[in-house]
């Protein structure tokens, strides 16, 4: 993927780095930017070497300030339902991602930039981070899913106040709320504790660790049965080489070599 123009890519090992690199634009989401992402996290669904990702934002000043809102002036009744949709396709791209996806956020996580974070499977933020959904300055609304993760993640009432309302919130107060998993002090101690946990995530058996995406998301689908979901995981995992090597490495007192299969 040498071809990408608004994101950029570094290996740490097994592990994937994504960058939105438009720092002069504080990150803002294009059109061009989304199908880059796009494209980069089809590939990571092919890429059984990878096994994690972090995703973050150019410089210190944002992970992403938003949409580029220049983009917003073709907007209409006719054509904004699939403008939200293709936004919200891409994000769950992330979300159902079986390789884990955390966001790295400093400075601002606003309107897309936030809904992208809350597309990830967790989230570490510096002091300085700063979130916030404004869409209702604009008169819309979030609509790459933002107004379905917030509410998961912090509450109805929350959600309708921080949305009704386009509040910023800083890093503490995302923590206390369960936004975000980890704050740390700058971003490079965000990075690596990105890094860190994506290590010791990486150590454990793969398809367990795969099922785990498809059980937690299952809690929150409007159809089917998460505690069926979750009984199929386990019972598709009791049938893997790494079961037997688990179970066998434990009453060794040894460490596991799991393989993913």
């Amino acid at each position: 993927m040498n071809d990408l123009e608004n994101l950029s890519l570094s290996r740490d090992g097994n592990i994937l780095v994504v960058t939105i690199n438009r720092e002069s634009k504080l990150n803002a989401l294009s059109l061009a930017t989304l199908s880059e992402l796009k494209q980069v996290i089809q590939s990571v669904y092919d890429d059984r070497e990878i096994r994690g990702v972090i995703l973050t934002g150019a410089g210190e000043k944002a992970f992403v300030a938003g949409a580029d809102i220049s983009e917003f002036r073709s907007l209409n009744e006719m054509n904004a339902r699939k403008f939200s949709e293709d936004g919200q396709e891409i994000f769950a791209l992330i979300e159902n991602c079986h390789t884990p996806v955390i966001a790295v956020v400093s400075g601002y996580a606003l309107g897309g930039g936030s809904e992208l974070a809350l597309a990830c499977h967790m989230r570490i933020a510096t002091r300085s981070a700063k979130f916030g959904q404004p869409e209702v300055n604009l008169g819309i609304l979030p609509g790459y899913g933002g107004t379905q993760r917030l509410t998961y993640l912090i509450g109805r009432g929350r959600a309708m106040e921080y949305m009704m309302s386009a509040a910023m919130i800083d890093a503490e107060k995302a923590e206390k709320w369960g936004l975000v998993n980890h704050v740390t002090e700058d971003k490079s101690a965000a990075m690596e504790k990105a890094l860190d946990l994506l290590r010791t995530i990486g150590q454990k058996a793969p398809i367990a660790v795969e099922l785990v995406v498809d059980c937690v998301n299952a809690a929150f689908a409007k159809e089917g049965d998460g505690y069926q979901t979750e009984a199929n995981a386990f019972a598709r995992c009791c049938g893997t080489e790494d079961f037997a090597e688990g179970v066998s490495a434990f009453l060794e007192k040894r460490q596991a070599n799991f393989k993913g299969v």
